[in-house]
């Protein structure tokens, strides 16, 4: 049986988004985590994305799309992205209460819909969690970036990104004065924005970029 659009465009975006912010390939175990799913499901459905052109993957190895695939992930990012600024930006939603709106509307909104969206927000190329929102064309600026269990100590960049995998987590960045475009100084393990020192828990060093 054809997988249905909605499954096949989780599938790519979520493989596409795996490799966004750092080089390593997605993995089947790793896929099955980020969506879900049991390994044998996510085995089967790799099969038959590979049959279709999408991806290409070796057994129990790694998965990368292909340029098709990409053309199609890159599409319903921006489809997603955009939601969620139009969600944050028009319809008074939070920053943490987006994503599950945009993963439901990403496969129902049409392009011309799309379209007045873009128009009316002025062409954004951020979301409001910072990470890029592709062009019409498909073309997607990127900034070189530094994740912030990475930075050195006396490190000083601009936030570009935060992960919105975690609603508890935007909301403790929210509540420390944390956002994207904040200016922050990595000092002792700690961060400080302007004067202030912020200590933040550990999985928020995992989920933050900083201008590198």
């Amino acid at each position: 049986m054809k997988p249905s659009k909605p499954v096949v465009e989780d599938y790519l975006k979520t493989i596409y988004s795996h490799t966004e912010w750092q080089a390593d390939a997605i993995t089947p175990s790793a896929l099955a985590t980020r969506l879900g799913l049991a390994p044998s499901t996510v085995t089967e459905m790799v099969k038959k994305l590979a049959a279709q052109g999408l991806v290409t993957h070796v057994r129990y190895g790694a998965i990368s799309l292909t340029p098709a695939g990409t053309a199609q992930a890159v599409a319903v990012v921006r489809r997603h992205r955009l939601v969620e600024t139009w969600l944050v930006k028009e319809m008074g939603y939070g920053w943490d209460a987006v994503h599950d709106e945009a993963e439901v509307l990403e496969h129902a909104i049409s392009d011309r819909l799309l379209s007045s969206i873009d128009e009316r927000l002025g062409h954004p190329d951020r979301d409001p969690h910072g990470d890029p929102i592709p062009a019409a064309d498909g073309t997607v600026r990127r900034e070189r970036a530094v994740l912030l269990e990475d930075a050195s100590d006396g490190h000083t960049g601009c936030v570009l990104r935060i992960s919105d995998r975690d609603p508890s987590l935007l909301r403790e960045l929210e509540a420390s004065g944390i956002d994207v475009g904040t200016t922050v100084s990595v000092r002792n393990g700690a961060l400080l924005v302007g004067s202030t020192r912020v200590r933040l828990t550990a999985s928020a060093h995992s989920a933050i970029w900083l201008s590198a």
